[in-house]
């Protein structure tokens, strides 16, 4: 397995390898999400558009929160790696499972059998109601992917593996446009069309990842055995994890909640408001791939007990959620 060791050589030169890798990850993950509105409303019309618009605003929420959590897994492989303690590395995938394989349960418990309920909270158009409750429960149904493909990718991060990720999700993105221009354009599904064409792509990506995993081996050793609650791992895992997660759903509640209060105005202003937020998380790739990116950096670097290397870079820059990676494990 591809494995970068962001101990050694010079800090601005493996920082920028790793985040380069990781940026274009996140761009490709949002063009596909723009991809569904834009062949949607090019193929389907504004209702269908509308649909999309709200479904996918909730689900790049939960994504967002998901990811955040994951970030905990990153930072606690990174530092296993770091010290050399592979077993523990194991033990910490092993508890990053156990917990997201909850969490993916109770959010597809939440989301498939209310669907209508949260197409109502969203207050969708009227004319886009029922596309935009086929959109959620939809991507509900496939929420075990969604969940499945971040922990995977926080895994490799961890690693110090950030070419995978990008592989893996350049796949994703050919196949969901595929999948977009076949079931939206082809069969006239719509709504539903584009999120089985998500979810699909997201299943597709979560197998090659599993398919390379079994390839090129991890680095360490991990079994069945290791996906259990170790409670000193859990804590860990959460520690950071929460911290983050909380700090993305304000800010992609406050999106969520534009399109709330867009989706009262009508259908037209509704996917109107949707194309613009899609724009808007473009914008924001950046400042994801350097948390990202300075997360498994810091980890690895702290778990080698290179602190003052980590600080180097870290100075003045970090939020507060980062500067718990710092304090991790003290």
């Amino acid at each position: 397995m591809s494995q970068q060791t962001l101990t050694k050589g010079s800090i601005l030169k493996s920082l920028i390898g790793f985040a380069v890798s990781v940026l274009l990850a996140l761009f490709l993950q949002a063009m596909y999400g723009a991809a569904d509105l834009i062949i949607v409303g090019r193929f389907a019309g504004t209702n269908e558009q509308s649909g999309v618009a709200s479904g996918s605003q909730l689900f790049n929420m939960i994504t967002m929160v998901i990811t955040g959590l994951t970030m905990g897994v990153t930072v606690f492989v990174g530092s296993a790696i770091g010290s050399n303690q592979k077993e523990q590395a194991g033990k910490g995938i092993g508890a990053g499972i156990a917990i997201f394989a909850v969490a993916a349960i109770f959010i597809t418990a939440v989301i498939v059998p209310f669907s209508d309920r949260f197409a109502d909270a969203l207050h969708a158009p009227k004319e886009a109601f029922f596309q935009t409750s086929s959109y959620v429960r939809i991507c509900g149904i496939g929420t075990v992917f969604i969940v499945a493909y971040n922990v995977i990718g926080a895994i490799f991060r961890g690693i110090g593996d950030s070419k995978t990720p990008l592989f893996t999700v350049a796949i994703a993105c050919v196949i969901n446009i595929v999948g977009d221009l076949v079931l939206v354009a082809g069969f006239g599904m719509g709504a539903a069309g584009a999120a089985i064409a998500t979810v699909a792509a997201q299943a597709v990506s979560v197998i090659v990842s599993l398919c390379v995993i079994r390839k090129r081996k991890l680095p360490f050793r991990f079994s069945v055995k290791d996906i259990r609650f170790e409670s000193s791992c859990v804590k860990k895992i959460l520690f950071v994890g929460i911290s983050i997660a909380l700090q993305e759903l304000l800010v992609q509640f406050s999106f969520l909640f534009i399109q709330v209060l867009v989706n009262q105005m009508g259908v037209v202003q509704s996917a109107a408001v949707g194309v613009a937020e899609k724009v808007c998380a473009f914008l924001m790739l950046v400042a994801s791939a350097y948390m990202q990116s300075i997360s498994a950096f810091v980890a690895q670097n702290n778990g080698a007990g290179l602190r003052q290397r980590s600080k180097k870079h870290c100075i003045a820059e970090f939020q507060q959620p980062l500067w718990l990676v710092l304090s991790w494990g003290q």
